[in-house]
């Protein structure tokens, strides 16, 4: 890199500077490296798995920012030489530039660069031509990159920590369910009852009433039932009824709240990585920040409007499983069960619920990161900030997201997610899930080489029936199928 420009090079930098500032450094890396190792056996300590999956994507994310960084560093001045036609450089501009500016400062200048500057403004402009990327613009872009992984790191971690503790409310909703379901002599009052369906509260209270049956109207309940008792007891325990009565018949004891958090927990792992298409979203959101489009003001009302679609989709599939039952029957015998399926979610997919609360919740932190990034950098007052009645609806809407998303749609996903046709792998425990996939990767290993021809070996037998308690219950693990010859 070329030494000269505004300061020097290390051949003329007192070498207590370069110890002191290099001792900086490095410690600070030391500490947050130590904070997340002891963050890391902590969640061990405490079998927190899925959490400590979640701090790997972290530490991924923070070796991806790495090489992003070290690219910039060095390619820097590779891409400043790289020249391009002048009149090129007043098209899509984030601020108004005049032609008689071309040889402006380029920014605040008060800033220290990633390295010393090159002369390749001056080789451009011998050219008559501009450079690509100024390494002011580049110092700028590096610093944007990393405060848009720090906020989405961040924003996922709280609105799953407040998710959370929404959720934790009903734990004593599971405690009155499991007492009940313990007295042997109210299970049998209940086996032997007629419930009326068009009598029963959760029917009354989700299909039946003044248009709740149509269509229209059924999409209106659900959208406004988001923002008021998103989801009560009564929604609970039907919902835990159907997955149980679905899944687990055997066992209706088993224990849906504390599933449910294991299910959310390896959710989250997903929801706080930063993956492929979201980096399109960020170079599509640049590319559009031009002068006079008011682009972000008008990328901010894009997260609101899917997650309020999300919440009502959400609402409205416990709607459509009230109307599946009130539809088919008049009286059942025993309790009201409802019926799980995948083709309530869009696409037949519930798993796409997710991904659009993964682009919901980045696409907030890039508003917020965005907003706090210009503010450091240019300041308040600054043209690319926009213009006061633009930025204070961007950042109420942001606070609105972040809100809405902690304390109604993800508890609600938490619970509407488990009305698909399959069950999340977090209805085993850890321990066992690692003997289940030691097992199946033993059986395909085996199985690629009794078909590539080699010795026959034994195909290893399923594990034991193994028991495990959860509070005092027992769930039994009985015999697992192995793969299908057709199948690796």
């Amino acid at each position: 890199m070329a030494g000269g420009g505004d300061g020097e090079s290390l051949k003329y930098t007192p070498t207590w500077v370069l110890a002191l500032v290099c001792t900086v450094i490095v410690a600070i890396s030391l500490i947050a490296e130590r904070i997340l190792h002891y963050t890391g056996k902590f969640l061990v300590r405490k079998k927190q798995w899925p959490l400590f999956e979640a701090l790997l994507k972290i530490k991924e994310e923070l070796m991806l920012l790495g090489f992003i960084s070290l690219l910039l560093t060095v390619f820097q001045d590779r891409i400043s030489t790289i020249c391009i036609a002048q009149h090129l450089t007043y098209d899509w501009l984030p601020c108004k530039k005049e032609k008689d500016d071309q040889e402006g400062d380029g920014g605040s200048g008060h800033r220290r660069l990633l390295a010393a500057p090159s002369d390749a403004q001056g080789h451009c402009q011998l050219e008559g031509k501009a450079p690509l990327l100024s390494l002011q613009a580049l110092h700028d872009l590096h610093i944007f990159i990393f405060v848009l992984a720090v906020v989405h790191v961040v924003f996922s971690a709280l609105t799953i920590l407040f998710g959370s503790l929404q959720i934790r409310q009903w734990k004593h909703w599971e405690d009155a369910i499991q007492k009940k379901e313990g007295d042997q002599e109210q299970g049998q009052q209940q086996q032997e009852k007629v419930t009326h369906i068009h009598q029963h509260d959760f029917i009354r209270g989700r299909f039946l009433g003044i248009g709740k049956d149509l269509a229209l109207l059924s999409w209106l309940h659900s959208f406004f039932k988001q923002f008021y008792g998103s989801v009560n007891e009564l929604d609970y325990t039907t919902l835990r009824r159907g997955f149980i009565n679905n899944h687990y018949r055997d066992n209706p004891k088993f224990n849906f709240y504390k599933y449910m958090l294991r299910a959310l927990e390896t959710d989250f792992k997903k929801v706080v990585g930063i993956s492929w298409y979201l980096w399109i979203l960020v170079v599509l959101f640049l590319l559009l920040n031009v002068h006079g489009w008011h682009a972000y003001f008008w990328i901010a009302f894009l997260p609101l409007i899917l997650l309020l679609a999300v919440g009502a989709k959400l609402e409205h599939i416990i709607t459509q499983l009230a109307r599946e039952v009130a539809q088919r029957h008049v009286a059942i015998p025993g309790e009201l069960v409802v019926k799980p399926s995948d083709h309530h979610f869009w696409f037949n997919k519930p798993r796409l619920v997710l991904i659009l609360i993964h682009i919901i919740l980045f696409q907030n932190s890039f508003e917020i990161a965005v907003f706090f990034w210009v503010l450091v950098l240019y300041g308040f007052d600054s043209c690319i900030m926009g213009e006061f009645g633009y930025i204070i609806p961007r950042l109420i809407i942001g606070v609105l997201v972040q809100l809405l998303c902690s304390y109604s749609t993800l508890p609600l996903y938490a619970i509407v997610a488990q009305m698909g046709s399959s069950f999340n792998k977090a209805i085993f425990e850890d321990h066992i899930q690692a003997k289940i996939t030691g097992w199946a990767n033993k059986a395909k290993i085996n199985r690629k080489n009794v078909d590539g021809g080699n010795k026959k070996t034994p195909s290893p037998q399923p594990p034991a029936t193994e028991s495990t308690t959860d509070q005092g219950r027992e769930i039994e693990i009985q015999t697992i199928s192995a793969p299908s010859n057709g199948q690796n």
